[in-house]
């Protein structure tokens, strides 16, 4: 059994905690409209909730630095329950005041729990364990989607109404209390001791102006501007998937299943490609490079095959409510999984990408505000798109073209990566200092 200060350790308790609460968040998102039958409400929550991640990400980091990983994911984890609370509210009122405000408050925790994932996950791990770790964490979280899908089953399979009923709310309220209180039992990171012997490399917290100022520092950094196409692609997808196709397309059992096995593709790709990130065979610049071919090939045969499906429906059709016993719902279904495959690849990618530049705790919890940051503002204006009724093919372009775009701005990040972010002595990492804010060398 590994030692409870073990940095594995640590990442799979991080992974249980996102698994019981954005984890289970995604399951209902996946489902189209949050579970509801007017999906304006969710996707009026979700523009909310990603304006507010995006501006938190981007003061999430230096709060992070400050309190540390452990209060800051009980703080957010805490706000993922009150959303579900709020759907659960709409559910009898049919009011949309509370959805919203509540998915804002959720954006401004999420930013927090996310940033303390990030700086855990990616500083955590020896540079050889780096794809491991990130698997490891994905599959565990996206169990959370797999969970969460089986309660809406097991539910609703009988259920004729549009929206899921009030025991899958309740639940899903449990289980997000349960992972803010578990973020608690976090050890802090200078407790951590990695599997070469050293411990965890944490800088001591500077004045909060020059903790912004290393955040507004990230903005200036070409590594950075150059992955930005790729952050801000990295969940724009989900407003398409899961209102354009999931919940127009699916009778609300149907949703809930193909949501199980969006997440389970999930496991399996995070599994599979945190193996080749992390190959020995290869240099990590080779390795990143592979990945990057993988992910272009699989993305080109994701979206043709998406744009075929699409061609067969308009947003001005009457719903279709296909059964997963209908027939021709196998190949639908087939779509899902491989969308749900090249999220994990996408995200685990993007977080590796992030991990080779640096080792620093503190420069890692920036790097993954930033991420979230940019990703949410990305998913904020997808949702927005949806929500004002845009075409549902036009959707699917913007997604596809995002998604391609970003593969030639991250090669010269991935074609720069070092092969290792420590010294001779394989003990500390290289930090130019400037400003007193560390960038990495």
């Amino acid at each position: 059994m590994l030692p409870y200060s073990n940095p594995l350790t640590q990442v799979i308790i991080v992974a249980v905690i996102c698994f019981l609460t954005s984890g289970i968040f995604n399951a209902l998102n996946a489902m189209g409209g949050a579970g509801q039958l007017n999906t304006e409400v969710a996707s009026n929550a979700n523009v909310a909730l990603y304006t507010c991640f995006a501006v938190g990400g981007l003061f999430a980091g230096p709060v992070v630095n400050k309190i540390g990983p452990s209060l800051s994911m009980a703080l957010g984890g805490l706000t993922y329950a009150l959303y579900s609370g709020s759907l659960l509210y709409y559910n009898h009122q049919q009011h949309d005041t509370f959805p919203i405000v509540a998915g804002a408050i959720l954006g401004l925790g999420a930013s927090l729990l996310w940033t303390g994932q990030g700086a855990i996950m990616l500083s955590y791990p020896t540079e050889s364990d780096k794809g491991k770790y990130i698997g490891t964490f994905w599959v565990i979280f996206n169990l959370g989607g797999v969970l969460g899908s089986i309660v809406p089953i097991a539910l609703n399979w009988n259920s004729t109404a549009g929206s899921v009923n009030d025991g899958t709310y309740i639940g899903f309220i449990v289980l997000m209390g349960l992972g803010s209180l578990l973020s608690l039992f976090l050890l802090p990171p200078d407790k951590v001791v990695r599997d070469d012997g050293h411990p965890v490399s944490i800088q001591k917290f500077p004045k909060w102006a020059e903790e912004i100022t290393g955040v507004l520092r990230i903005f200036i950094d070409w590594k950075m501007l150059l992955l930005f196409p790729m952050f801000i692609a990295s969940n724009w997808f989900y407003a398409y998937q899961f209102n354009g196709v999931n919940a127009f397309y699916f009778d609300i059992r149907t949703r809930a299943f193909n949501s199980l096995w969006y997440w389970a593709a999930q496991i399996v790709g995070a599994f599979l490609f945190g193996k080749l990130l992390d190959w020995p065979k290869f240099g990590r610049r080779s390795r990143g490079l592979i990945g990057l071919s993988i992910l272009t090939i699989v993305l080109m045969a994701n979206w043709i095959g998406g744009l075929f499906f699409q061609l067969t429906y308009k947003r001005e059709d009457s719903p279709v409510n296909m059964d997963l016993y209908d027939s021709g719902y196998f190949p639908r279904i087939v779509l899902f999984i491989v969308f749900g495959l090249y999220d994990a690849m996408y995200q685990c990618f993007a977080y590796w990408v992030m991990g080779a530049l640096t080792n620093g705790t503190n420069v890692l919890a920036r790097y993954s505000g930033y991420y979230k940051a940019v990703q949410s503002a990305g998913g904020a204006i997808s949702w927005r798109i949806d929500a004002v009724g845009t075409s549902y093919l036009v959707q699917l372009i913007i997604c596809w073209a995002l998604l391609v775009i970003s593969i030639p701005f991250a090669l010269p990040v991935v074609l720069n990566l070092k092969e290792t972010n420590y010294d001779s002595k394989n003990i500390e990492e290289k930090v130019v200092v400037t400003n007193k804010s560390e960038i990495p060398a």
